[in-house]
């Protein structure tokens, strides 16, 4: 479902740390990587004033390399341009599957990667976009390692407000279940905010209601021949509310829908999802809305 990616590099620690763990994206059909790094103009010019090119080369054939020993058939390409855009352009036109972008880490260019490069493509892209969290190693200044342990298949967590966005992202966990994801937790949040002034009263009525919902998607996914699937409706703050079930449940990748605007407008899987992906300690996958 996978079969070629795209894997955003800024050859900072924590890019580093994402090429080291992407393995497990081969149960899922990943074949081919195009390792890209992207450098705006301004970028390119005062890279070259401060870096040896020659060791930047030699940085991205290094994680080429990881890649390869990972079994993945790699490419290893550097364009100028506004990042972002790049990303968006190539993955649209050479019909990639999936991007993969890290979650934190400091750039060559000084520049955040989720709050530049990576934020911009998890808003406008039309393609799947994997969100890999990062940390500094204990005792280490510029090593990174994954958050959690990469092995994607292991327990995928979903969380849907049922809506179109949400219906979409469904179908992709679907494909993960026929690839062999071993658990998965099927959870919706009632938003405490939104019911709070005037449907509290009603709440009994709606869990009820959509534990019925959960309940049906839960017998799709069993005719895929899932081995264990939990479902779940809580009440509170949604991206608090599935954080905390990433951690208490240790889930190994979050699925979520998102509509590609940003922080503009409310939409359960519009903002929230941005916020899952700042708070996560999971890796998240962001499927945009059918467009």
């Amino acid at each position: 479902m996978f079969k070629r990616l795209i894997v955003a590099t800024d050859l900072s620690p924590a890019s580093f740390a994402v090429v080291s763990c992407l393995s497990g994206l081969k149960s899922y059909g990943a074949e081919q990587c195009l390792l890209l790094q992207c450098l705006s103009f301004s970028d390119a010019a005062s890279t070259a004033l401060s870096y040896n090119t020659d060791l930047l080369e030699g940085m991205l054939n290094e994680q080429k390399n990881i890649l390869e020993k990972q079994g993945f058939t790699v490419e290893a390409r550097t364009v100028f341009g506004a990042p972002k855009q790049e990303i968006i352009r190539i993955a649209a036109k050479e019909d990639y599957s999936l991007v993969v972008v890290g979650a934190q880490g400091q750039s060559l260019v000084e520049e955040k990667l989720l709050g530049g490069v990576a934020y911009g493509v998890i808003n406008k892209t039309i393609k799947p976009v994997l969100v890999i969290p990062t940390e500094k190693k204990k005792g280490e200044d510029k090593a990174c390692e994954p958050v959690t342990r990469c092995t994607f298949n292991d327990h995928v967590l979903l969380a849907t407000d049922f809506s179109e966005m949400a219906d979409n992202a469904f179908t992709y966990v679907e494909q993960l279940v026929a690839h062999g994801a071993r658990k998965v937790t099927l959870v919706h949040i009632q938003d405490k905010i939104r019911l709070e002034k005037h449907l509290t009263a009603r709440l009994e009525e709606f869990n009820k209601y959509d534990q019925g919902r959960l309940e049906n998607m839960k017998q799709t996914l069993l005719q895929k021949g899932t081995p264990q699937i939990d479902t779940e409706v809580c009440y509170g703050i949604p991206h608090e509310e599935i954080t905390r079930l990433i951690r208490e449940r240790n889930a190994q990748l979050v699925v979520m829908g998102t509509q590609g605007r940003g922080f503009v407008g409310e939409f359960f899987l519009g903002s929230v999802s941005h916020n899952v992906v700042r708070k996560s300690v999971a890796p998240v996958l962001l499927i945009p809305g059918v467009r």
